[in-house]
């Protein structure tokens, strides 16, 4: 009998340790979120909910059914092959294929840089009255400093710990505003167009599924070192990466749907649309007491600084895959990648008139890009070549193949409107 109660607790500890398995795979699908709930995010989200209510909702939950299908996708890729997005299209794409889809990519991380970066100087001019540009400045020194001295893993935890923060910022707002749940609930899952929402949609959706997130999450994935001994381990590595990504765009969706019900309680209801985020902060004071203004001003700091670092890292990334290299901050090529998104976008910042309207058009240039980056991932996963027993199935294909169909037709629309 004690021995039938020793392998019963030896089982359950057993158990309970696989169960922890689960927290040391958390981190890579994280580090991909925050590019998600960067400040074009919150520009594109605070315009939806500002000019349109509940009503575009929907735009977010679709967004980020695909960014899930997609990121595990690539995800596969850097575990199956140890190579990155970048890498994978130089080794195995014809060069006139990859070269101008790696420039594209490359170009919008540039725009995404840009959305970031203007986030922080946003955030430091609402609580420290520092000009845009100066602003900007620091926030790009500070991020280029973070990345050239600090270690992968203690970037992931900062990270991390910034999306904890946003998060609980967003729910802490939510808590002080009047929501129409059964309203919102509806929105979440119908479709509705409403006229002249065309650029926020796209906005919205270049926001959730962004290029660089997807060269950046087949980097970062390989960084952990994985035992890939044998088919068991690797589809055991297949799995957990599943949960991570799960977990972590789930935690993304609910910070965007955050963003959007904030703004159709506070502005839409009012009939009050944002025009730039300065005005948001300003106008939750009155509407939610000064402890709101202060703390949406932190979260977006935190936002605009952690999300500038993801960027830098993923225009490393691409850059060095160019270069068949895989991203080291101590590698020249990555430091370039690294430097040109930055320093560009830096630059053009100096020359923006409107940072909000900044904000929007960088996201759509986003959306405007990712057809060519999704189309460049789906053949090369779902290659036997490339990825021997692992390759896409033909429903994963279809499945991959329909989701960047959706978005080149969303991007044709916008064209047209």
């Amino acid at each position: 009998m004690w021995n039938f109660i020793k392998e019963l607790k030896r089982k359950d500890h057993q158990r309970y340790l696989g169960g922890l398995d689960f927290f040391k795979y958390i981190g890579p699908g994280l580090l991909v979120t925050v590019g998600f709930i960067d400040p074009g995010n919150w520009a594109s989200n605070f315009a939806a909910g500002s000019e349109f209510g509940y009503t575009l909702l929907w735009v977010v939950t679709l967004s980020t059914v695909m960014l899930i299908v997609l990121q595990h996708n690539v995800a596969h890729l850097g575990i199956v092959t140890g190579l990155c997005l970048s890498e994978a299209a130089t080794r195995y794409a014809p060069r006139w294929v990859s070269r101008p889809i790696l420039g594209s990519a490359v170009l919008a991380s540039i725009s995404t840089s840009l959305a970031e970066i203007l986030g922080g100087a946003i955030a430091l001019e609402m609580l420290l009255d520092i000009p845009i540009a100066w602003g900007a400045v620091l926030t790009t020194i500070l991020v280029v400093i973070m990345l050239f001295t600090n270690s992968y893993k203690r970037i992931e935890r900062g990270i991390i710990a910034f999306v904890s923060v946003i998060g609980l910022s967003f729910l802490y707002e939510l808590f002080l505003v009047d929501i129409d749940w059964a309203l919102a609930a509806r929105s979440w899952v119908v479709p509705d167009i409403p006229q002249g929402s065309m650029l926020i949609i796209m906005s919205v959706l270049g926001a959730v599924v962004m290029p660089h997130n997807l060269f950046l999450h087949s980097e970062v994935v390989q960084s952990r070192e994985y035992n890939k001994q044998d088919d068991a381990s690797i589809r055991k590595l297949l799995r957990y990466e599943f949960y991570d990504t799960l977990f972590s765009m789930g935690v993304g969706w609910a910070i965007n749907s955050a963003m959007i019900l904030l703004a159709a309680a506070t502005f839409f209801v009012h009939r009050t649309p944002v025009e730039e985020l300065q005005q948001a902060k300003s106008l939750l004071d009155p509407l939610l007491g000064s402890q709101a203004g202060v703390i949406f001003a932190l979260a977006l700091l935190m936002a605009g600084i952690s999300s500038t670092v993801t960027s830098g890292m993923a225009a490393g990334s691409i850059f060095a895959g160019m270069f068949s290299e895989s991203y080291h901050i101590k590698d020249i090529h990555s430091r370039v990648g690294v430097l040109l998104s930055l320093g560009v976008a830096l630059v053009l910042i100096l020359f923006i008139e409107n940072p909000f309207q900044g904000l929007i058009i960088s996201q759509m240039m986003l959306s405007i890009q990712l057809p060519f980056t999704v189309f460049l991932q789906v053949g090369l996963t779902s290659s036997r070549r490339v990825m021997g027993q692992y390759a896409n199935s033909r429903w994963s294909s279809f499945v991959l193949y329909a989701i960047a169909t959706i978005v080149s037709v969303l991007n044709i629309m916008l064209l047209f409107s």
